[in-house]
């Protein structure tokens, strides 16, 4: 698909029936959501899932890596395809480009919405959000990224990522998807994930809205992201992981596989 600026957006398009579409984390592509892809579109579903501007096999643009393009885009993907009643599922910072696509764009194609280890409402600390992670964890990511990305994503994948719960082959598999992404884009995506304020695109939320989070997430500890995201979007229902880590797409795929298809099918058209 090609956006408005000329950048080529790839996706996959599996299974037939309402759809689903699944917005991925930093550094990743739409690689990461394969399990539940998968089992949803085996389950009746349509999964549509997207490698973001700068990510995967999407066109390593210099400019626009930021929630509003992001938004966009995933506008850009619903309308291209014509989707209706359709359910947004995003992980990490792929909950940020859902819930900024909600306070842009609407729900007018949106049946229900689901964040998983997400982002918002807002991560990093300010004076008017003292509870988020100071800026000087995520300095030290950037810098990470500059001296040895390569490095940087592995240390991710076996530390705090995965909370020591995933196999090497799953460590692996994190580290190439993250090599895929354009350097500029995924460093500027830091920003774009940890410096963005997602409560007024959650106040816009008027749709069933699953909230799932792991209560041992080092990366977007519960407490700052899945906790208050579902005290803010109205009745919103939150699921928690006791013990889970942040990539739990990987680490409790087949309960997130369960609560997703669970959730689909509250939707009656």
């Amino acid at each position: 698909m090609t956006v408005q600026d000329g950048a080529q957006i790839f996706y996959k398009d599996w299974g037939s029936g309402r759809p689903v579409v699944l917005s991925h984390g930093w550094p990743l592509n739409s690689d990461s959501w394969e399990a539940q892809a998968l089992f949803l579109a085996s389950h009746g579903y349509r999964v549509i899932a997207h490698d973001r501007r700068g990510h995967g096999r999407s066109t390593q643009t210099w400019d626009g890596n930021e929630m509003d393009t992001y938004a966009d885009d995933l506008a850009a993907l619903l309308d291209t395809l014509d989707l209706r009643d359709a359910t947004l599922v995003g992980f990490s910072t792929g909950g940020g480009e859902v819930a900024r696509y909600i306070g842009r764009h609407g729900t007018g194609r949106v049946a229900q919405a689901a964040l998983v280890s997400a982002v918002p409402p807002f991560m990093l600390r300010t004076p008017d959000n003292p509870e988020g992670v100071p800026i000087t964890v995520f300095d030290g990511i950037r810098a990470g990224s500059l001296a040895d990305r390569s490095q940087t994503y592995r240390d991710l994948a076996a530390g705090p990522f995965f909370g020591g719960a995933a196999s090497q082959g799953v460590q692996d598999a994190f580290w190439l998807q993250s090599m895929a992404a354009g350097h500029r884009n995924a460093y500027e995506c830091i920003a774009a994930f940890s410096a963005t304020d997602f409560r007024d695109d959650l106040a816009r939320f008027d749709v069933p809205t699953l909230v799932i989070h792991g209560d041992a997430d080092q990366v977007v500890p519960f407490d700052v992201g899945g906790k208050r995201s579902a005290a803010l979007i109205k009745d919103a229902e939150l699921i928690v992981y006791a013990g889970a880590p942040h990539g739990i797409t990987d680490t409790h795929k087949e309960q997130l596989g369960a609560d997703l298809l669970a959730f689909l099918e509250e939707f009656k058209a």
